[in-house]
């Protein structure tokens, strides 16, 4: 039985925040919750009828593109909470998906929205929505965690960014599509931030994900600030891979 339960059109999974994907002061990380959303995304696909094992017959499978998370109330550890999700449509070649943790109190503590691609397992290269018509069900209602659709983002310009350091991409990175799993971009990003800032809270954490990455490989690593905003960007051969925006 999946451990989602559907409500309307919005799919729901009842969690307890476990220690592990807590910080020092015993909030839920960003990538944390990037896992989290994943996951119930691929469940809520499957019921729909498009999850992993529909798409892997068709070798294709979903890809994250675009992720904007906004952190409204810190999510601690041992903390009774709720996360939805719900599908809301093509919009071009990206495919929208919403998310929203909520606490036993019904506060809405975590929103976020998302822009999923699929792509040829084989090629590697994307697959146009009209392409998926005979096997993707697109029936949605429009509800918005936020509002507009995941930005593109890039470093600030008129800047040079600061090297931190290169990461070799390694078996705790890959995930089920055989490169490296949206989540650990952001644990990478959040390692590149001076400590003291790492732990304040993050307000906003926008990704976008630009070439996937995959074992062996070494992605160099760069920083830059704005005002209140950092920024990460990994590049492998001089090519962005990705690029992450962190509001604090």
């Amino acid at each position: 039985m999946a451990p989602v339960r559907q409500e309307g059109y919005k799919f729901c999974q009842d969690i307890c925040i476990p220690c592990y994907q807590t910080n020092g002061e015993t909030v839920l990380k960003p990538a944390a919750f990037m896992d989290l959303a994943q996951e119930i995304a691929y469940w809520a696909a499957q019921e729909l009828g498009f999850g992993y094992d529909s798409l892997h017959v068709h070798h294709t499978a979903w890809v994250l593109s675009r992720m904007h998370i906004h952190f409204a109330k810190p999510v601690a550890w041992r903390e009774q909470v709720s996360l939805f999700t719900w599908h809301k449509g093509a919009e071009s070649l990206f495919y929208l998906r919403d998310f929203e943790l909520v606490n036993v109190q019904g506060e809405s503590c975590i929103q976020a929205t998302s822009s999923w691609v699929v792509i040829d397992e084989r090629t590697r290269r994307l697959v146009r929505p009209e392409d998926l018509a005979q096997f993707l069900k697109v029936d949605y209602q429009v509800d918005d965690a936020i509002v507009e659709p995941a930005p593109k983002i890039g470093l600030p310009k008129g800047q040079e960014p600061e090297y931190v350091k290169d990461h070799v991409v390694a078996y705790s990175d890959i995930d089920l599509i055989g490169h490296t799993n949206n989540a650990r971009y952001a644990v990478w990003a959040m390692d590149c931030l001076p400590f003291d800032q790492a732990r304040q809270s993050v307000k906003d954490l926008y990704i976008n994900f630009n070439k996937e990455t995959k074992a062996g490989e070494k992605v160099q690593l760069f920083r830059a600030k704005d005002a209140d905003s950092w920024y990460v960007e990994g590049r492998v051969d001089g090519k962005s891979c990705f690029v992450v925006k962190i509001d604090i």
